[in-house]
């Protein structure tokens, strides 16, 4: 698939999810697959994910391999928490080659998070401790953001032309940052992109029969991906084909989807099989 098929011009994203239980199979990466969905609908390329155990060395390493590839945006997924094997932040910055330090505004996010819950009676004192303090301490040029549902706040660091963003593994926590403390930051990368998907689906039973078809179409339109998406065979099974696309505005991404789609639907239909373009859902 060429570059422009997967959108490299629209922005790009990567993800460093960190975790000894995720690789041990303990936990479900499913922050990622969120964050993917996520990425994609407002229009951005996901263009590496990757899982690394809680290890310094580790996620220096991918931090430093992101330097290099210079994407728009790198999430890093856990290891916000206050214990010792919550160390992010610390690979975080052992990558960037700054220190860690306390962060006057982090910790007062961390205090006023722990006075609420020990108000709410979820934990049994309010006072900060030394664990506590741990999840106030950023990389230097860090700033924290806010985290409605937890304890560790977010953390927000840019570096050249990309944005570090880091979230905690806990799936609500990961969610509420990002749905409610990162909007504007999300509006200034991923403001002019935009990405829609078309959908045809075909009374037919085996995609390998249109597989002639399919790749003919894409070679002809490398700017939009076009994936067929067959569960199983069988005489009354249908095949659903995807053709997606990224660009500057809606406009834009319907010039490009527009013509693979009549395509596909005048050459499929010339080959004998019944097919129709999906109604969006609403």
């Amino acid at each position: 698939m060429s570059p422009a098929a997967i959108g490299l011009s629209t922005p790009t994203v990567e993800i460093v999810a960190a975790g000894n239980e995720v690789l041990l199979g303990d936990v479900l990466d499913s922050n990622s697959h969120w964050l993917c969905r996520t990425v994609t609908a407002l229009g951005g390329t996901v263009t590496r994910a990757v899982l690394v155990r809680d290890d310094l060395a580790a996620i220096a390493a991918e931090v430093r391999g992101a330097l290099r590839r210079a994407p728009d945006l790198v999430f890093t997924v856990g290891g916000l928490g206050p214990t010792a094997d919550d160390m992010t932040l610390a690979g975080v910055a052992l990558g960037l080659g700054v220190p860690v330090e306390l962060h006057p505004a982090a910790e007062r996010l961390v205090r006023e998070a722990y006075a609420g819950f020990a108000a709410a009676g979820l934990v049994p004192f309010a006072e900060m401790n030394e664990a506590r303090l741990k999840m106030a301490h950023l990389p230097r040029g860090a700033a924290p953001v806010r985290n409605p549902v937890g304890g560790a706040p977010g953390v927000v660091l840019e570096r050249d032309t990309t944005t570090f963003v880091s979230l905690p593994g806990v799936p609500e926590e990961l969610v509420a940052i990002v749905e409610q403390s990162l909007g504007p930051l999300f509006e200034r990368i991923f403001a002019a992109a935009h990405y829609e998907e078309r959908t045809l689906v075909v009374d037919l039973q085996d995609e390998s029969a249109i597989a002639d078809i399919l790749g003919e179409v894409e070679h002809a339109h490398p700017e939009v991906y076009v994936k067929s998406r067959a569960k199983q065979m069988g005489p009354a099974v249908t095949l659903r084909i995807t053709l997606s696309a990224r660009g500057g505005g809606r406009a834009a991404v319907d010039a490009l989807l527009r013509p693979p789609a009549d395509d596909l639907l005048d050459k499929i239909a010339a080959a004998g099989y019944g097919v129709r373009l999906e109604a969006p859902s609403v």
